[in-house]
């Protein structure tokens, strides 16, 4: 009887372990398999990634095969996370390398952003122009194209819109907001501490200082300046200034003609058939592929905790 305690208890022990081996097999081989299944997936993400790239590219080049009017999109707010800049400006110099171009539209849909931004596109499309005199840049404003965006358009040959389109608010604007009574009414206090008696400027949880508001000011009055003459150079003797002209108001393109905001109407294919004579149009502006958008969502382009201290732009 002992000895048949024994075999069954051999027995059992060995079923047991045999089961545990096979369990300890097939996890084995589910990991591999999910491993090599996320290699495949990645492959093919990375394998559409640069087909993708070539592709489009293949499609510019094939589709510059003759004279056409090369589109830059200029859309949504200009941001650093957009991209906006980088992108404008890349299109704008693969659009000049490429033979076939007779001239540049900008399909303009913006209602602003930041004035670096603004500027350094503003900057390359002057500086393509002299490089370039013969090779007409003008932009076609369909619903808005205020601020940030009216201040890039400045920089162009011609202005283009629609007796609706919006645009100007030629001005600058810095947002903040203060907690100090809400943080006396719940008891919390302040306990910030600077080197630098101006560090703490446009804290939101500090009383207002008039000091710091007045230099504040002084830093939007100027960049207020920059705007202005940046559109005073751009559009020069065809401006008819009016004392709210630079107030940050914005007109309407019926109103905006007379003032020489804009030089007068038209629709992106009109400008290109009729003003740059090329009524293919070939779109320019860079597109992000999965890989940056993916990047751009896992918070590559990591901002911090804090907003800025001072968020200005131009709208």
């Amino acid at each position: 009887m002992s000895d048949n305690n024994q075999n069954w208890e051999r027995n059992l022990l060995e079923k047991l372990a045999t089961a545990s081996l096979a369990e300890q097999r097939r996890a084995r081989q589910w990991k591999i398999f999910f491993r090599l299944a996320w290699l495949v997936i990645a492959a093919a993400i990375v394998a559409s990634i640069v087909k993708s790239s070539f592709i489009g590219k293949e499609e510019t080049r094939i589709a510059s095969s003759g004279g056409h009017t090369a589109e830059l999109q200029l859309a949504g707010a200009i941001t650093l996370d957009e991209g906006s800049a980088n992108k404008l400006i890349e299109g704008l110099r693969d659009a000049i390398d490429d033979k076939n171009t007779r001239g540049i539209l900008i399909r303009a849909n913006s209602p602003g952003g930041s004035p670096v931004l603004s500027g350094m596109i503003y900057d390359e499309i002057r500086r393509q122009k002299r490089l370039h005199p013969k090779l007409p840049i003008v932009t076609v404003v369909e619903e808005v194209c205020a601020s940030g965006c009216y201040y890039i358009a400045s920089a162009t040959d011609k202005i283009y819109v629609d007796k609706a389109s919006v645009i100007g608010s030629i001005g600058v604007i810095s947002e903040g907001f203060g907690v100090t009574g809400l943080m006396e009414k719940l008891g919390v206090e302040n306990r910030v501490m600077t080197a630098g008696e101006n560090k703490a400027m446009g804290d939101p949880f500090s009383p207002r200082n008039a000091k710091h508001d007045a230099i504040r000011q002084q830093l939007l009055n100027d960049i207020h300046q920059q705007f202005i003459k940046a559109v005073q150079d751009g559009r020069g003797a065809r401006l008819k200034p009016t004392p709210d002209m630079f107030s940050g108001m914005v007109w309407l393109g019926e109103k905006s003609v007379p003032l020489g905001l804009a030089d007068g109407y038209g629709t992106v294919d009109s400008v290109a058939r009729d003003v740059i004579k090329a009524d293919k149009l070939v779109d320019f502006t860079p597109q992000d592929d999965f890989g940056s958008r993916f990047a751009r969502r896992l918070g590559v382009e990591f901002k911090g905790g804090v907003k800025s201290l001072m968020d200005t732009r131009f709208f």
